[in-house]
């Protein structure tokens, strides 16, 4: 008890560490974004129960009847968005926790804490406060947001639990393939369950059918709303505390796929005919072997599409989309590209290439990652979309997917030579910039990229493919100029310089 106890008092002094980073603007940035999202979560979890008759009225209705799944999708989305994270994200980078130790229960809270600073888990609890505000009365709004609030932080302590117990097995002998396995036959067991309509029936026997009701019930049966509550925070305390454990168990063994990646010898292939042709093989072969990198690249390509497939989305509704996967996309490295080299940057600075070939084939290879994330989420999607497609609804995605990525990859490159971080990208749990910076990214690509795919939307419902074409026209040409812009700006020396050095001083 006296470890754990010391271990929790750990947390302050890394929270306040890395808090102290932050220096003057970046400090009020920061000051505003937690007011935003503080007014912006009580907006969401009050402000739809006073929209006139809405728990009486018939969609209210439909909302509560679809409400468990809104709960159960939160449990899954963010159990998988942890385990790609091999635990969650790091209080303290790996790299400095050779000079400063820290307890595995230290880092294991650590990531409980940073869990709200991911715009996805942000999103989806935002969106779970407003529908259960929406269907019930103002009198049980209270009680219902207490067992919401219950339930998103037993959700969050289960995911790092089940995260951490997946890390686990990876590092046994042999895990890793085990883990593919498992992972593979979920997916199967997923599919089938789809394609043979048994999800429903499936959601009908689900535990959290029964907690939604007693949350709701807290005005009529206050005996069963206080049980129900009480045993989600139980259940979640108890999460925390197991999760403790198991990150012990882990920190005993080596993580055998970030050692494999660092130590495995690689074949040399045929001499490339061109500069571009070998910086984009060496910036290619940085994102693959990097095991965070493919993680999350694994999730992102098939979680949206594999959800979308299930809700069997109107082929109107496919343009959406691609926004949000180039988005996520773009936070696996793209918002700082040049971190990929890390204390290698310099070596790479060192060879004889005009800097505007480095930044094409950075681009490139971001655009690659995007198109193919983008295209698998369509292709997924649209094998169960409902009907066959016209012309307009066909162009309308195929565009949306263009130009979002043109979008990201702009937008990306330019937050990489304008703020650059030393980050270690080697690690299973690295991000490419820290938490805050990491919200105001993925808040701006989410919403600018969501509206994107929105605007197309609209030209599925066109007589004919060339509105959508055209309309790509404009957004297309203000990328390319963004690109332009950013390439010129890294070719100067001070400005190319000062990059180099930021990301190699890790």
């Amino acid at each position: 008890m006296a470890e754990a106890r010391r271990a929790a008092g750990d947390v302050r002094p890394l929270v306040e560490f890395r808090l102290a980073r932050l220096r003057g603007r970046s400090r009020r940035v920061a000051w505003v974004a937690g007011v935003v999202v503080v007014v912006s979560t009580l907006a969401a979890a009050t402000a739809p129960a006073f929209v006139s008759s809405a728990a009486e009225s018939a969609a209210a209705r439909d909302v509560k009847v679809l409400l468990p799944t809104a709960y159960l999708a939160f449990l899954l989305t963010t159990t998988l968005a942890i385990i790609a994270a091999a635990g969650g994200r790091e209080l303290l980078p790996r790299a400095h926790g050779i000079s400063f130790p820290i307890s595995p229960t230290t880092d294991h809270l650590g990531a409980l804490m940073l869990a709200p600073l991911n715009i996805a888990w942000i999103l989806q609890a935002w969106s779970l406060m407003g529908v259960t505000a929406y269907v019930v009365a103002p009198s049980s709004l209270w009680t219902a947001q207490l067992s919401t609030l219950g339930w998103i932080f037993f959700a969050t302590a289960f995911g790092q639990l089940v995260a951490w117990c997946v890390e686990w097995l990876r590092r046994l002998p042999g895990g890793v393939h085990v883990v593919r396995a498992v992972g593979a036959l979920l997916v199967a067991g997923a599919v089938v369950l789809v394609m043979t309509g048994r999800v429903t029936d499936l959601l009908d026997r689900s535990p959290v059918v029964s907690l939604v009701l007693a949350a709701l019930a807290g005005g009529s049966d206050p005996g069963a709303w206080a049980l129900g509550t009480a045993a989600l925070l139980a259940c979640g305390l108890l999460a925390v505390a197991a999760g403790a454990c198991v990150a012990h168990a882990v920190a005993r063994r080596q993580p055998r796929e970030e050692m494999y990646a660092d130590v495995a010898v690689v074949a040399s292939r045929v001499n490339p005919r061109s500069e571009l042709q070998a910086l984009v093989r060496l910036d290619r072969a940085s994102v693959w072997r990097s095991v965070a990198l493919r993680r999350g690249f694994a999730v992102l390509a098939l979680m949206p599409g594999a959800i979308a497939a299930a809700g069997r989305l109107e082929w109107a509704m496919l343009p959406v989309l691609p926004g949000l996967v180039a988005a996520g996309g773009a936070l696996l490295f793209g918002v700082n590209a040049w971190a990929l080299d890390g204390v290698g940057a310099l070596w790479r600075d060192s060879l004889p290439v005009r800097p505007q070939l480095v930044f094409a084939a950075r681009v490139w290879v971001l655009g690659e990652v995007l198109l193919i994330a983008t295209a698998l989420t369509l292709v997924v999607a649209g094998l169960r979309a409902e009907g066959l497609p016209t012309s307009a609804e066909l162009a309308a995605p195929v565009a949306t997917l263009v130009v979002v990525s043109l979008q990201v990859v702009a937008r990306s490159m330019h937050w990489s030579v304008r703020r650059p971080f030393a980050m270690d990208l080697t690690s299973a749990r690295a991000t490419p910039a820290p938490p805050l910076a990491m919200v105001g990214y993925s808040a701006h690509l989410a919403l600018t990229s969501t509206l994107t795919g929105m605007v197309f939307s609209t030209t599925a419902q066109a007589d004919g493919p060339r509105w959508a074409l055209l309309l790509a026209v404009p957004f297309v040409l203000a990328a390319v100029r963004r690109l332009l812009i950013t390439s010129r700006e890294w070719a100067t020396p001070e400005v190319h310089g000062r990059v180099i050095a930021t990301v190699a001083s890790r």
